[in-house]
């Protein structure tokens, strides 16, 4: 038997929040607080849940990133 994804949980209350609040994400930034949390306290791939947060880091970071390269070219 799988074992059960550790943020399983915090997944479903996302889920269930954006019903509630007709997917208005902002009505819901507690549970993605919570989803981050727990996504940070297991090793990347453990989670699949994680997935998608995991690529939203990536992109948060590249973004950083460039635009720091970008402002150092400007000075």
């Amino acid at each position: 038997m799988p074992q059960k994804d550790p943020c399983q949980k915090q997944a479903c209350e996302i889920q269930k929040c954006l019903q509630a609040n007709n997917y208005q994400e902002t009505r819901c930034e507690a549970a993605f607080q919570e989803m981050r949390r727990c996504c940070a306290r297991y090793p990347k791939g453990t989670s699949v849940c994680c997935s998608g947060f995991e690529r939203e880091d990536r992109e948060r970071e590249k973004h950083k990133t460039a635009s720091k390269g970008f402002h150092a070219a400007q000075q």
